[in-house]
């Protein structure tokens, strides 16, 4: 998925702000702060990207998308990738 800069900077204000109204993080640099934030979120949706592309290669022609089986089955061949890229 692909955000606009304008929804990446909405996130990254809202996450920042709700780690430091729950005094998760402290920071002394905002502007830092928010940018490492953002790259973080692209980083996680650059990955699931490529995570959805690898999966739905594997995927074979018979099943039907859609299907309670083709839900599964995409299921099981996401967390097989996702294990293989050490992710999560």
């Amino acid at each position: 998925m692909t955000l606009s800069e304008g929804r990446l900077s909405y996130l990254s204000h809202a996450i920042l702000k709700a780690l430091t109204d729950e005094k998760m993080v402290r920071h002394r640099n905002e502007r830092l702060a928010l940018a490492l934030v953002k790259q973080a979120l692209t980083d996680t949706l650059s990955m699931d990207e490529r995570l959805d592309r690898l999966v739905r290669a594997r995927m074979p022609r018979s099943t039907p998308p859609g299907s309670r089986q083709w839900d599964v089955l995409y299921r099981k061949l996401y967390d097989e990738e996702r294990r293989k890229l050490g992710d999560r």
